[in-house]
C-alpha cells in the first residue's frame, strides 16, 4: 500500500534523512532501501527522489559527493550533515508526538505509535 502524495511530502524527507543517518548512499540505493524497509509504503521514483534530495541539500541537511564506484561509474553519494542530524532528531520527536496523538484518537494502534519500537 502506497501512501497519498500529501503524506509522502511529510514522510519522505525524514525517511531519507533516517536512511542516511548511518550510511552514505546514492540515489538508486535510496530508492531501493526506502521501498524495501517500508514494505513498499514509501516507494518513490526518481522523479520524486531527486527533487527531494535537491531540496534537502539546498537546506544544508545533506551533502552530495561525486565518487567513482567500483564499476568505474561516477555516482553522487549523499550523507547527513550535522545540521541534518539535528533536524532528524527534532523531526523524529515531532513524528513520535503525532503518532501518540493519532493513537489517542484511535486512528493508529499502540504498536504503530512507537510502543516497543526502538528509536
Amino acid at each position: 500500500m502506497r501512501i497519498e502524495k500529501e503524506l509522502m511530502r511529510g514522510a519522505g524527507p525524514i525517511a531519507i534523512l533516517k536512511l542516511l543517518e548511518r550510511h552514505e548512499l546514492y540515489g538508486y540505493e535510496l530508492i531501493e532501501r526506502l521501498a524495501r524497509q517500508s514494505n513498499g509504503v514509501l516507494t518513490m521514483g526518481e522523479s520524486t527522489l531527486y527533487p527531494l534530495l535537491y531540496n534537502l541539500e539546498s537546506k544544508g541537511l545533506i551533502e552530495g559527493i561525486w565518487r567513482e564506484a567500483d564499476s568505474g561509474r561516477r555516482r553522487k553519494y549523499y550523507r547527513l550533515t550535522k545540521k541534518g542530524r539535528g533536524h532528524l532528531e527534532r523531526s523524529a520527536r515531532e513524528w513520535q508526538r503525532l503518532a501518540e496523538t493519532m493513537q489517542t484518537l484511535g486512528i493508529v494502534s499502540a504498536r504503530l505509535a512507537g510502543e516497543g519500537v526502538p528509536a
